[in-house]
């Protein structure tokens, strides 16, 4: 479902005499369907820069990102577009939605957008809403007015409504009290159960060692750490 090969990533400095930073190089994952992969390594070995560039957000200067059978390295804006919308998932601690839209339709919102009938994705996201315990007498409100942690739930609602064939995790299960963090690594069991390929930046331990199935070491990709 994820194959990457090859894949280097280097930064411009435009307003630094256009100085280049080599930040990955010959990059390999293949995620396979059901798997979950945590992505690993030191802070600033690349985990980030990966995970940006699978979702298409990154350019990469060299390789291959197949998602679902799209070249994401190569693929048009309106292919990104539709593979954001219907396959590959991303799922975040920040929360970014248009000020004044109510939580509800915030989660229901990836459903919406893929066919789903109004009245069966705002049943779903109901549920997700009351299993990540957020307040019925909030979700007619923009989560803009929530609490951090409110705000992080919602996000992870909205990423898990679809049943998407593949997901981005980062850091789901950060600042999240125990509840909240066991009902985040239910979901992903739920997803990895139908079939998603998953994957994920994860520093909680527990969880990394819970739901994931392997992990890769960025360093192995990133120019002058390589062993």
């Amino acid at each position: 479902m994820i194959e990457i090969s090859g894949v280097s990533k280097s930064f411009v400095l435009h307003n630094q005499g256009s100085a280049v930073i080599p930040v990955m190089q010959d990059a390999e994952l293949k995620v396979a369907p059901g798997e979950c992969v945590a992505l690993v390594g030191a802070s600033g070995a690349g985990k980030s820069t990966l995970m940006r560039m699978i979702y298409g957000n990154y350019l990469a200067n060299a390789g291959r990102i197949v998602v679902g059978g799209v070249d994401v390295a190569q693929a048009e804006p309106r292919e990104i577009l539709a593979l954001r919308r219907e396959v590959l998932g991303y799922v975040s601690q920040f929360l970014r939605v248009v000020p004044r839209v109510a939580t509800i339709d915030v989660v229901a919102e990836p459903l919406l957008q893929v066919g789903v009938d109004g009245e069966a994705a705002q049943a779903r996201a109901e549920e997700l809403l009351r299993r990540l315990n957020i307040p019925e007498r909030l979700w007619s409100l923009s989560p803009t007015t929530f609490s951090g942690g409110e705000q992080q739930r919602v996000n992870i609602a909205r990423g898990f409504a679809h049943t998407f064939p593949a997901l981005l995790l980062d850091e789901p299960t950060a600042s999240l009290d125990a509840t909240n963090r066991e009902v985040v690594l239910s979901l992903i069991e739920d997803a990895k159960a139908r079939g998603a390929a998953i994957v994920g930046i994860f520093h909680d331990e527990a969880a990394r060692e819970r739901v994931c199935d392997r992990e890769i070491d960025v360093t192995g990709f990133t120019p002058g750490m390589a062993a």
